[in-house]
């Protein structure tokens, strides 16, 4: 099933659609107080309104899915109140306040001026047509009633999303962990080799000379031995040389392998796919650089999940013109005007404090390109 299958079919909303079907068959099996005279336009008024709303519930959710403008889900969230306020005012039917239960709990992912605003603007109408319709005393309980239900609500959704957040947080920083483990192994590895080769060239290479050298004096003080002697002369000689190889092939350092590591931080990341291309060769010298490339792809993915509203990522990292370059790219909506954060910034005081830098372009898409000097 896809992301967004996902989020259509989740329960809290499959909930809010068993509601709504409640609601819906209620108002046209059951009936409402409507003039006989006008019952057929009634109806037809019924059943606009309540599509209505579920325009809006869906138009809502798709938005908050994509990270689209405040204004989106706000105008979604308003359209969904005037038509459950305007179904009330039309049947009079104590049922359809629950809608604006549904309404309350998509809310609580807005900031709490939008979320008040509209929570207010909601129940002021609410108690305006239950005031008119009903008894002071009778509409004064039953919105106190339906105002419980509404916390109730928001608090459960509020939770839930608060879980949900959480969760992501939690498995992009164990991403983080696991890619940072990567790249420390292979650190230590490249130490240990270092170290072994040292050794081998200090004490086995000191003691091989040593060796050759005490043999070639054999060689000129007793004849009788000049040919074992010499050929072990030879044969010290040849170990010594095949030695010096082994150690030489051990300090050549190739770099560090960045493709696990950025591969263990897409993981984790539902939506958007993520698309990765080393190019062949490009390992990583130094540590310090690997980390920062490392922080600056997870920055960049992290932003591409949460407010771009992509559907697909690339991210590539290439050697060129004595540059190591690392380019993340998305196909969301981007940037007319870019403002750099405290991610962005911080993705840019990160590689200029090792002498690198930072480019970033909204045209199409937003495209982040950071960039290290080769060693």
């Amino acid at each position: 099933m896809s992301h967004r299958s996902r989020h259509t079919f989740s329960p809290l909303n499959c909930a809010a659609y068993l509601t709504w079907a409640a609601i819906f068959a209620g108002l046209l099996v059951g009936g409402f107080n409507a003039p006989a005279a006008s019952r057929g336009v009634a109806y037809a008024s019924v059943v606009g309104l309540m599509l209505l709303f579920l325009a809006g519930f869906v138009a809502e959710g798709r938005a908050t899915m994509h990270g689209t403008r405040l204004a989106a889900p706000v105008a979604a969230l308003a359209v969904e109140i005037a038509a459950a306020l305007a179904l009330l005012a039309l049947t009079r039917d104590g049922s359809t306040p629950v809608l604006l239960i549904i309404v309350i709990a998509q809310a609580v992912d807005l900031p709490r001026a939008w979320f008040a605003a509209l929570a207010g603007v909601a129940n002021l109408g609410l108690l305006a047509i239950l005031l008119h319709l009903w008894p002071a005393s009778s509409a004064l309980i039953v919105f106190v009633t339906y105002l419980g239900f509404q916390g109730f609500a928001g608090l459960t959704g509020w939770y839930a999303k608060d879980a949900a957040r959480s969760r992501d947080e939690l498995a992009q920083v164990n991403a983080h962990l696991l890619a940072t483990r990567s790249l420390l192994e292979e650190s230590a590895r490249d130490g240990e080799r270092l170290r072994l080769a040292r050794e081998l060239h200090d004490v086995a290479g000191h003691k091989l000379t040593a060796l050759k050298l005490q043999l070639a004096l054999l060689v000129r003080e007793s004849p009788d031995a000049a040919l074992a002697a010499r050929t072990a002369v030879d044969l010290a000689g040849e170990l010594l040389d095949d030695l010096r190889g082994v150690v030489g092939q051990m300090r050549r350092h190739d770099g560090l392998d960045m493709e696990r590591a950025i591969a263990q931080l897409a993981a984790p990341l539902p939506r958007p796919r993520v698309h990765v291309r080393i190019a062949e060769g490009t390992r990583i010298d130094d540590v310090v650089q690997a980390q920062a490339l490392l922080r600056t792809a997870q920055e960049a993915l992290t932003n591409a999940a949460r407010h771009s509203g992509a559907d697909n990522v690339w991210l590539t990292l290439e050697r060129t013109h004595r540059r190591i370059v690392l380019s993340v790219r998305d196909d969301g909506r981007g940037a007319a005007v870019i403002r750099p954060g405290n991610g962005l910034s911080g993705m840019r005081e990160r590689l200029e404090a090792i002498g690198g830098g930072l480019d970033l372009a909204g045209a199409r898409g937003f495209r982040i390109d950071a960039w290290l000097p080769t060693a």
